[in-house]
């Protein structure tokens, strides 16, 4: 990750404490938060100031050993586990962690796999992309999201380095806008041609041909193929197969969870209804502001994620390579 042209992971550990780029506070302010036992690391994943699959994974495995540090082995894993329910990369790293004879090495390994799969994610997704290609996200997948590089974003920073001329249309993803604030705010820092359309223009652009490929990522990949990522995923896959666009899911193995059979076993994740109702946002005098934007009084419904089907979806870009559906099926992914 480049921040004012200094390299920067999203989440590492020293000694007994993690340290968080605090994503709650973007575009707006750059902050690195400090957390010294592993319920405050708790609750920076459980409030989305970490986020992001990867990094909640990577987050999650410092926790972890925070807990063992601290003597609290069994509390501490029930605890972290009860943070974010649908991300299975938390779940892989708790329990290599927890088995670990060194948890705090094997919690420094987890976040040094999950950069190097995504850096191999880049390498391989980058064949997809064609010159001049103009590339729908959704969502924020790339360097927040992970310890380093990112999933969908990783082709992206790949082909744009090697001067491929590509455009990105980046989803502003509400209800809490990790496209607009977040994805967005990635690509300017590279340099990367970008524009922010409203979730529901995806579709129009689609029909009029200014889009050539999707990329999203995956918060949990069943053993069938199905995948959770964040609400509206679902959506752009069904209007990518209306209009023969290719839509592929960019992800590690670790992402993936053979245990679960189909997408109808993965929990689906029901947040607050004030992430709906209210924004925030940064005034013209610079104070950042959280605001009601919904009719007072009205209630509101808030899923996480959706489930895309294995049938909408071309393949999957892993840290392995290329994985068409038919191959998914019959894929060892030894990491698991």
């Amino acid at each position: 990750m480049r921040v004012k042209g200094k390299h920067c992971r999203t989440v590492w550990m020293e000694g007994r404490e993690v340290f968080l780029i605090d994503q709650n506070q973007l575009p707006f302010k750059f902050k690195i938060i400090k957390s010294s036992s592993y319920k405050e690391t708790c609750r920076a994943i459980k409030t989305m100031l970490v986020r992001g699959a990867g990094a909640i994974g990577a987050a999650a495995g410092f926790a972890m050993a925070q807990a063992v540090l601290e003597g609290k082995r069994e509390a501490g894993r029930r605890e972290i586990e009860a943070t974010r329910p649908t991300a299975q990369n938390l779940f892989y790293a708790v329990k290599r962690v927890y088995n670990a004879r060194d948890a705090y090495q094997e919690a420094q390994a987890i976040a040094d796999e999950d950069a190097e799969s995504c850096k191999r994610i880049g390498e391989y997704g980058n064949k997809l992309i064609k010159k001049g290609a103009r590339i729908l996200t959704h969502c924020n997948a790339g360097w927040l999201a992970f310890v380093d590089y990112g999933s969908a974003l990783s082709p992206i920073y790949a082909a744009h380095r090697k001067g491929k001329r590509i455009f990105v249309f980046v989803d502003e993803t509400r209800p809490r806008g990790q496209g607009a604030r977040l994805t967005a705010w990635e690509l300017k820092n590279e340099k990367v041609p970008h524009a922010i359309i409203p979730d529901n223009a995806a579709a129009y652009f689609m029909s009029q041909g200014e889009i050539d490929l999707v990329i999203v990522g995956a918060d949990r990949i069943a053993k069938n193929g199905d995948t959770a990522n964040k609400i509206g995923t679902l959506e752009k896959a069904i209007c990518a197969k209306r209009y023969g666009i290719p839509f592929f899911v960019a992800a590690p193995t670790s992402t993936f969870d053979l245990k679960c059979k189909s997408g109808k076993q993965i929990p689906i994740e029901e947040r607050s209804r004030e992430e709906v109702l209210y924004q925030t946002g940064i005034t013209k005098r610079g104070k950042v502001e959280k605001v009601l934007v919904a009719s007072p009084g009205s209630i509101a419904k808030n899923p996480a994620f959706d489930v895309t089907p294995a049938e909408l979806i071309a393949g999957y870009i892993t840290e392995k390579g290329i994985l068409t559906p038919k191959k998914f099926q019959t894929a060892r992914h030894p990491r698991l």
